[in-house]
């Protein structure tokens, strides 16, 4: 395949993608809304070129990733005034890993096709640590050629591509990876606060329990994190509460109850309502517990 790429929103994720693109030796026309984030720098350490336009960055690319936040976003990037539609090659690739729910990638794959792009819906997983050292997971929904033409790029970026189904399908398997991640967070919190009441080292629970039945990813990399209240973000309390907010629109469409995903969003809300807390990663969960004085459920 072609190795001329596009990268358009250089953010937490963003930029360590772009740079890890560039690393692996293909030629990346990088763009970013903002000029000021220090990921923007990252990026074009490694080798990225920088634009100040999307129509440069994407003029002459066969494959385009975005990497931005909620569904107006990916909109106004894609379909915008300035948007890729209007500069694109025919027949190009557009790659979205942003987060946007099943129905939204399957109106904006429909908006491509009549421009004659294709589209790849694939949300990805792993974090700011997950993007800073190349081992991301992708669930991909479209067109299985299209994937297939496209996962030496996933490969500089993750470890692990999958193949979903058709468009959308990536993104309700990333849904289902957000209910497990947020509700993950409370048994992390409260397993924290347990071990602080009776005297346990917090690293013990993140190294014993890590390595039996209670492992997994947010243990290892966020469970210190939650026993010493360092919040900068991986992944913010906004964007989850955004993600979550699809969950439960698809799950209320069908009059399904999810209670789980409906108290951690609750815990969620509570510290986004906190100084600061919207931007501050989700191990800042904790802060619910800590600094909320009422009953969380009633």
């Amino acid at each position: 395949m072609n190795s001329k790429v596009a990268f358009l929103g250089l953010g937490i994720m963003g930029g360590s993608m772009a740079a890890n693109l560039a690393r692996k030796g293909f030629d990346v026309n990088a763009w970013n809304r903002s000029s000021d984030r220090p990921s923007i720098t990252t990026a074009r350490e490694a080798g990225a070129k920088i634009f100040t336009s999307i129509r440069e960055a994407v003029a002459d690319a066969d494959t385009i990733f975005l990497c931005v936040s909620d569904v107006p976003d990916v909109e106004e990037v894609l379909l915008g005034d300035t948007g890729v539609v209007h500069y694109a090659r025919p027949h190009a690739l557009v790659v979205d890993t942003s987060t946007i729910g099943p129905q939204a990638a399957r109106r904006i794959d429909q908006a491509l096709q009549a421009q004659n792009l294709r589209f790849l819906d694939a949300p990805i997983s792993g974090g700011d640590i997950g993007a800073r050292n190349g081992t991301l997971t992708f669930m991909v929904g479209g067109d299985r050629s299209d994937f297939e033409e496209c996962q030496p790029l996933l490969a500089a970026m993750g470890t692990t591509m999958r193949w979903c189904g058709a468009v959308g399908s990536g993104q309700g398997v990333k849904l289902c990876n957000q209910i497990l991640v947020s509700t993950y967070m409370m048994g992390i919190c409260e397993s924290m606060l347990l071990a602080e009441q009776i005297g346990i080292d917090p690293n013990l629970v993140v190294e014993v329990c890590g390595s039996g039945a209670a492992a997994s990813w947010a243990l290892s990399n966020l469970g210190m994190k939650v026993a010493e209240s360092d919040f900068q973000p991986g992944f913010t309390i906004a964007n989850m509460l955004k993600d979550l907010k699809f969950v439960t629109a698809i799950a209320n469409a069908d009059d399904k109850r999810l209670m789980g995903v409906e108290l951690a969003r609750q815990l969620f809300q509570a510290v986004s309502e906190l100084d600061d807390g919207a931007e501050q990663g989700t191990q800042a969960m904790i802060r619910a517990y800590r600094e909320r004085q009422q009953p969380l459920v009633e």
